[in-house]
């Protein structure tokens, strides 16, 4: 497993933060996903780990899982958390909100429309900042995923993750989480809605270093072939709205139908990273079957954030 093609993103004041998902090395992440099992198995353990903290909760974007999680684990780990929601930088510039933030709290999490703007604010905390969700990546959602699928099949390596439709953040995720941790990627989208071709060269190079597959294809029924997961997420994301009927139109046979999903391994799971449009990208026979982990992936956000949260705080 090689952490060597990853750089931390260190601010001005020399502080970590989790702004992508190449800010932690694969032996991190990996370290990140044991330390996940124990405070979920053990959480009392961790009850006053971070007694006394607080976090900033930026969010521009609605949120259910992301929001709650967040306050949910500082809470649990002894913790507490204040909650800003609204245009980030409008009213004075972020990297006056960075250092007036970090004046008052220990961790910034930051659910933004703009990857610039968790960079900027990141280059000016002198506390961690964690990007909750940016245009760019999703790297929070890309941890519980693979803890997810680690806790079900009991091990990462070997493997094999098809993601069917939007190329968006959370495919740039998991193709920079996943395939460093052996687990082979295989990604179906229309054309057009590919990932980011800067995203896809560093997957195939992180790929290549851990021993992984990983292919691009515009046939969804090739890229579930075989596989041990089948992941889909919205096909139109917020700030998307506009693009919404066309992109109804260009997305539709990638739905997640259980004729597509059966063409996986038999005990291949179903993933999402919620919230789902049942009848657009997933039908909700394939949702509702016991083979879906959908809520596992929603649970397991609150404990991937605990162990998160404890590695930049502790």
């Amino acid at each position: 497993m090689s952490g060597a093609a990853t750089t931390s993103f260190i601010g001005k004041a020399g502080v970590r933060s989790f702004t992508k998902d190449l800010d932690l090395s694969a032996e991190e992440v990996a370290g990140l996903l044991d330390l996940t099992e124990k405070v979920k198995r053990v959480p009392e353990d961790y009850s006053q780990a971070l007694r006394g903290r607080y976090a900033s909760l930026l969010f521009e974007k609605p949120s259910l899982r992301t929001r709650l999680t967040f306050e949910l684990a500082i809470k649990q780990l002894g913790g507490g958390s204040v909650l800003c929601v609204g245009q980030i930088g409008e009213r004075e510039p972020l990297k006056d909100v960075a250092r007036n933030l970090d004046r008052w709290t220990g961790v910034i999490v930051a659910r933004t429309f703009l990857q610039s703007t968790i960079d900027e604010l990141a280059a000016w905390s002198r506390v961690p900042v964690i990007n909750a969700l940016s245009d760019r990546f999703h790297p929070c959602q890309a941890l519980a995923d693979v803890f997810t699928i680690k806790e079900h099949f009991g091990y990462l390596r070997g493997l094999k993750l098809a993601f069917i439709g939007d190329g968006n953040n959370v495919a740039h995720s998991l193709l920079l989480t996943a395939t460093r941790l052996g687990v082979s990627m295989s990604v179906a989208t229309p054309v057009g809605y590919e990932p980011d071709s800067s995203v896809r060269a560093r997957a195939e190079q992180l790929a290549a270093e851990a021993g992984a597959g990983i292919s691009f294809t515009h046939d969804p029924d090739e890229a579930v072939w075989e596989a041990d997961a089948v992941y889909t997420d919205v096909w139109a994301s917020m700030g998307q709205e506009d693009q919404r009927e066309r992109r109804l139109q260009t997305f539709r046979p990638y739905q997640v139908d259980e004729k597509l999903f059966n063409k996986a391994k038999p005990e291949a799971i179903f993933m999402h990273c919620l919230p789902a449009k049942r009848g657009e990208e997933v039908t909700d026979a394939v949702i509702e079957s016991p083979r879906s982990v959908v809520f596992d992936q929603a649970e397991n956000r609150l404990h991937t954030q605990k162990a998160l949260l404890l590695m930049l705080l502790g």
